[in-house]
């Protein structure tokens, strides 16, 4: 027998013992970066999953049994979170999984999850790679790059009309993914980058980058990564004399962005793609109201680890809490959650996206472009 079917044999068996406990908890992981320099993000993942499972807890729970939630801290890299994932499915015996933030520890992370028969549901996790494994347990309830990279490429030509784009990226999963992504549009559109060039994760000296940048006369820098280097790379940018449109995707959508830049003077015009506005799903108004009544500002992902565990609870309540059964239920069903209706297709993305374009402005706040 292989180690897939013994694990998925022993959830089977945890499950059905399960139901004859009065109680019994639900192990749901958050996975994220919740130590490091992303933790912004991993506390954005958990306070998301932890007030959507008080909630569903104080509701009655999953078959009258309550969530327990176990954080994973995989610091955004790959070989820490292939720890951590075995160690929520052979030491804390999660049924279920939301989370990873970064593409490229979502990526390893899954095929552990997938051998458990656990169900894996990202917040955040964009690279497509992720769904075109094509494992029946993984799903994620934000948008592709391919999908992000269209729209600020579209942005770029038909608003801007740039036409010296500098590309840079950040040489990870996800940034370089994601600068890819928005080039290969770019180029369909007709537009060839004057510059396309990686920078190395915790660097914070870009001074050579910006020189090379400032040669080609770009008048758009797209940046393809997290808000750690793109703070720092901007307001270098801007210190330097630099007047080029600072895009980035949903990687810098958190207050740090402001803080590692130096001053909200900094960010001022930075454009970046991201999910439309939670406060514009009618079903979610109620609970950005009740975060920010008890003190915390729901920004960036939030809402969407909250909608992440809202498919877990739909997958798992509606199939007796087998985890196997519930990844094939959400491939045909459509769960109802505080960012509207969700649907997924066979490779478990959303069939509908909504990216739209923010800017930042003096104040450190961004907004979506009208």
């Amino acid at each position: 027998m292989s180690n897939a079917v013994i694990r998925k044999t022993l959830i089977s068996l945890a499950v059905a013992g399960a139901a004859t406990l009065a109680q019994a908890d639900v192990v749901i992981g958050v996975a994220g970066p919740h130590t490091g320099p992303y933790a912004a993000f991993g506390e954005q993942l958990w306070k998301g999953a932890e007030k959507a499972a008080a909630d569903i807890n104080a509701a009655g729970g999953l078959k009258g049994e309550m969530i327990k939630l176990v954080k994973a801290d995989d610091a955004c890299e790959p070989k820490q979170a292939v720890s951590v994932a075995n160690r929520l499915v052979d030491s804390d015996g999660a049924l279920a999984v939301v989370g990873h933030f970064c593409s490229s520890s979502s990526i390893p992370a899954s095929r552990i999850y997938e051998e458990a028969g656990v169900l894996m549901v990202t917040p955040a996790s964009t690279n497509p790679t992720l769904t075109d494994q094509g494992l029946p347990n993984v799903f994620r309830v934000c948008g592709r790059d391919d999908q992000q990279g269209d729209v600020a490429a579209s942005y770029i030509v038909d608003v801007l009309k740039a036409k010296r784009v500098a590309v840079i990226h950040d040489k990870d999963t996800y940034g370089k993914g994601l600068a890819d992504a928005m080039k290969s549009t770019l180029n369909a559109y007709g537009v060839k980058e004057v510059m396309y060039e990686g920078l190395t994760r915790g660097e914070k000296d870009f001074n050579a980058l910006i020189t090379k940048i400032r040669s080609v006369d770009a008048d758009v820098v797209y940046f393809g990564g997290l808000h750690s280097e793109a703070g720092p790379l901007v307001r270098q940018l801007r210190e330097q004399g630099s007047k080029a449109i600072f895009i980035s995707g949903d990687g810098i959508v958190s207050d740090e962005f402001v803080s590692v830049a130096g001053s909200p003077k900094y960010v001022d015009g930075v454009l970046m793609t991201f999910g439309a506005p939670p406060s514009s799903y009618p079903s979610g108004k109620k609970v950005i109201k009740e975060f920010r009544d008890s003190g915390y500002e729901p920004e960036g992902y939030t809402l969407y680890s909250y909608t992440a565990m809202q498919v877990v609870a739909a997958a798992l309540s509606n199939n007796n809490l087998d985890p196997v059964k519930g990844s094939e239920w959400l491939k045909s069903h459509s769960v109802n959650t505080v960012m509207g209706k969700k649907d997924f297709d066979d490779k478990g993305d959303l069939t509908v996206s909504d990216y739209v374009m923010y800017e930042w402005d003096a104040q450190g706040k961004y907004h979506q472009v009208n």
